[in-house]
C-alpha cells in the first residue's frame, strides 16, 4: 500500500480558527500540545473511582485489569493522580511525537488540503497512512467503488454531516453502507423492512485505527465471497449488512494528520464549548458520552477539554443525532417506554459497535452494573458467545469495564429496544506489552491478527440478527 502522510500543514487548518475563537487563557489548556514522550499510567484500585478519573479530566482508557484502569498523559499527570490519592505506576511509555503543535492559520481549509492530496494521489483509495492505515478519502472512495463494482448487493447513503462540514470549516458527510442481495424495497431507510439488519458501527473515537480496518475488511469480506461462499450467500439474501466504517470522520483527519505518528484525537471537532482553546488532541465532544439515555452519568466529565466531555446537552452533536436518526429508520422501535420493559422475543436486528483496546464484549446497561435488563438473559449468552470466539471478558460495561452515560448502546436499547453489543478489540493481554496492543498497532497486526479474530464473532453476531432476543 502506498503511504501518504498529510502533513504538520493540516494541524494549522484544523485548529487555527477554532484556537483563535475560543476565549484565551494564559493557563496550560492553551499551551501547544505536549513535545514530551506520553505515558500510560496504569492505576490502582481505581474501578470504583472511575467517575473521579473521568471528572478530573484525564485521559481514562478504555482498558482494565482487575481493579486497575488506565490513563493516558504526560509527566505531570502523575502529581495529577497523586494529588487526587490515586497509586499509580507507568505502564508503558509512547513515542515522542514527531510533529509540531498547531499555529493559528486562518488563510487555509481543510478544502485546499484535500485538493492538494488529490493532485498528488492517482487514486484516493490507495491513500494511507502508519504503515497502510487508509485515509477518509480512501474510505469513502473504497464505499464508492463496491458500490459501482457490486450494484446487485450495494447501496451507500448519506445520513448526515460531521461538525466542521456543517459549519463550512472543511469536515465531512458521513456516509454508510448497505449490502444485501438487493431486491425491491431493499435498503431502503425504513424500519420495517423485510429482512432483519444488522449494523456495524467503526471509529467513534477516532484513534481507535483497528476498528475502521476491521469495518473495511467486512465489507470486502462480504462482497468478495458472496459468488461462493455459502455461508455469506446464506447472509446476503437472508438479511441486510450496515456498515459505518467511519463514525467520525473530523477527528479521524486529525489523527491521520500525524502521518506516522498518529495524533490520540478521540472525540469530534466541535469546539464551540470551550471556553478557553484546548490542547491538541484534545478539542470535541465525546461523541459515546452525548447519546440521550443517562446522559451526564459515570465516566463522564463537564471539562471541554477531557476526553470523556459530555457536550452542554445530550444529542447536541451533529455526528450523535444523525446516527440516532439513521437507527430511528432501520429498527423498529419494539420496547415499552419503562426502564425494566423487555424487548419481545421475535423483534429483529442487531448492532455491533466497534471500540478499542478492552478485550472485552459488552451490553446494556452500561449507565450501571446493578441494574440488568429486562433481556439480560439472552443478551448476555450472546456476549459470552462473543467473549469465547474472541477470547474477550464479557459482560455490562460496569462488570467488565466501568460504566458510563450517555453511551450509544444504552441509546439504541433504550430508545429503540434494538440489540446491540459493544466489542473492544484488543489483543487479549494489556498487561505483557504486545506488539499488537494500543490504539496504534502496526498495521500487519490488521491481517496476521485482528481480522481472523473478529470475523467469525462478526459473522456470528450478524446470524444473531435474526432473533437476537429468542433463547436458544
Amino acid at each position: 500500500m502506498k503511504r501518504r502522510g498529510l502533513g504538520a500543514m493540516a494541524f494549522s487548518v484544523i485548529f487555527g480558527a477554532a484556537a483563535c475563537s475560543s476565549a484565551g487563557s494564559s493557563g496550560d489548556e492553551t499551551t501547544a500540545a505536549s513535545s514530551g514522550p506520553m505515558f500510560e499510567y496504569r492505576v490502582h484500585d481505581a474501578v470504583a473511582r472511575a467517575d473521579d478519573l473521568a471528572g478530573a479530566g484525564l485521559d481514562l482508557l478504555e482498558k482494565r485489569s482487575g481493579n486497575d484502569l488506565f490513563v493516558l498523559g504526560d509527566a505531570n499527570t502523575a502529581n495529577e493522580l497523586r494529588a487526587l490519592g490515586f497509586e499509580a505506576t507507568i505502564h508503558q511509555v509512547l513515542p515522542i511525537p514527531s510533529w509540531d503543535p498547531p499555529k493559528p492559520d486562518l488563510e487555509h481549509t481543510s478544502a485546499s488540503i484535500s485538493s492538494s492530496i488529490s493532485s498528488a494521489a492517482a487514486d484516493p483509495i490507495t491513500e494511507t497512512y502508519y504503515g497502510g492505515y487508509h485515509t477518509i478519502r480512501a474510505q469513502y472512495a473504497h464505499l464508492d467503488k463496491v458500490a459501482a463494482d457490486h450494484p446487485d448487493l450495494v447501496r451507500v447513503i448519506t445520513y448526515g454531516q460531521s461538525w466542521r462540514k456543517q459549519r463550512g470549516l472543511g469536515g465531512y458527510d458521513l456516509k454508510a453502507i448497505c449490502i444485501t442481495k438487493r431486491t425491491d424495497g431493499d435498503c431502503a431507510l425504513n424500519p420495517n423492512s423485510p429482512k432483519p439488519r444488522f449494523f456495524l458501527y467503526a471509529q467513534m473515537h477516532s484513534r481507535e485505527l483497528t476498528t475502521g480496518d476491521v469495518a473495511w475488511r467486512w465489507i470486502d469480506y462480504l462482497v468478495e465471497n458472496y459468488p461462493t461462499d455459502a455461508a455469506v450467500k446464506e447472509l446476503l439474501d437472508g438479511e441486510e449488512m450496515w456498515v459505518v466504517p467511519l463514525a467520525n470522520p473530523d477527528g479521524t483527519e486529525v489523527v491521520q494528520s500525524g502521518g506516522n505518528n498518529p495524533l490520540l484525537q478521540r472525540k469530534n471537532l466541535n469546539t464551540s464549548n470551550e471556553t478557553r482553546a484546548c490542547t491538541v488532541p484534545n478539542h470535541g465532544i465525546d461523541m459515546n458520552r452525548n447519546f440521550d439515555s443517562s446522559w451526564g452519568g459515570s465516566s463522564t466529565s463537564t471539562n471541554p477539554c477531557s476526553q470523556t466531555y459530555l457536550g452542554p446537552s445530550p444529542d447536541s452533536e451533529l455526528e450523535v443525532s444523525a446516527t440516532e436518526n439513521l437507527w430511528r429508520q432501520l429498527f423498529a422501535d419494539v420496547r415499552g417506554p419503562n426502564r425494566q420493559d423487555p424487548s419481545p422475543v421475535d423483534a429483529k436486528g442487531l448492532i455491533v459497535s466497534l471500540h478499542s483496546d478492552a478485550n472485552t464484549v459488552m451490553f446494556p446497561w452500561y449507565y450501571s452494573s446493578s441494574v440488568h435488563s429486562a433481556n439480560d438473559a439472552t443478551q448476555r449468552a450472546i456476549a459470552k458467545k462473543l467473549g469465547t470466539l474472541t477470547g474477550y471478558d464479557a459482560g455490562q460495561s460496569g462488570e467488565v469495564l466501568y460504566a458510563s452515560g450517555g453511551n450509544s448502546g444504552d441509546w439504541a436499547y433504550d430508545k429503540l429496544g434494538t440489540s446491540i453489543f459493544t466489542i473492544e478489540v484488543g489483543d487479549n493481554a494489556p498487561n505483557d506489552g504486545l506488539s499488537c496492543g494500543g490504539f496504534f498497532p502496526p498495521y500487519s497486526c490488521q491481517a496476521a491478527f485482528f481480522w481472523p479474530k473478529m470475523k467469525p464473532a462478526i459473522v456470528y453476531a450478524a446470524r444473531k440478527a435474526v432473533s437476537p432476543f429468542r433463547p436458544e
